[in-house]
C-alpha cells in the first residue's frame, strides 16, 4: 500500500482555504428573524436622506441623532403623523452601521417603524431591548 505524506504547512493551508471559501459562502445569510417578509406601507410620515459623518438630512436640514430624535420627538408631540419613517443613500454618501443603529435606537424610544431603502430594496429596521432581569426573590 502506498502512503501519501502530506506536510504539516499545506494541511493547514488547505484548512485555512476551505474556511474561507465556508466564510465567503455564509456572508449574506440572515437571521430567521430578518428573512420574514417585510410589508411596506404606500407612503411614509418621515423621509431622511443619509448624509456624511453620520448625520440625517430632515427637511434639508443636516442634524445628528440627537438633534434628529429631539426633532422627531417634537413632531410627535405636535401630533404629526409619526407611524413610519424612510431613510434613503444620499447623491454621495451611502447608508452607513452608524446611520441604521441611530436609527433604530430612536425608533425604540419614540415607538415608530423604520425602514431602509438600499439598492432599490425596502427593509424594515427591526430592534430588539434587552429585557430587564427579574430580581431573585428575597429570603
Amino acid at each position: 500500500m502506498w502512503q501519501l505524506a502530506i506536510p504539516r504547512p499545506l494541511r493547514l493551508l488547505a484548512l485555512v482555504v476551505l474556511a474561507v471559501v465556508v466564510a465567503a459562502c455564509s456572508r449574506d445569510s440572515r437571521s430567521d428573524a430578518a428573512r420574514g417578509p417585510v410589508v411596506t406601507p404606500a407612503s411614509y410620515d418621515v423621509t431622511l436622506i443619509a448624509e456624511k459623518d453620520g448625520q440625517f438630512d430632515f427637511q434639508d436640514v443636516p442634524l445628528t441623532a440627537q438633534d434628529l430624535r429631539a426633532a422627531l420627538n417634537y413632531r410627535k408631540e405636535q401630533g404629526l403623523p409619526m407611524k413610519t419613517l424612510l431613510l434613503k443613500r444620499g447623491e454621495k454618501n451611502r447608508i452607513k452601521d452608524s446611520h441604521i443603529v441611530a436609527l433604530a435606537r430612536i425608533a425604540v424610544a419614540l415607538e415608530f417603524t423604520a425602514y431602509l431603502e438600499e439598492k432599490g430594496e425596502i427593509n424594515e429596521i427591526r430592534a430588539t431591548t434587552k429585557a430587564e432581569p427579574e430580581p431573585e426573590p428575597a429570603k
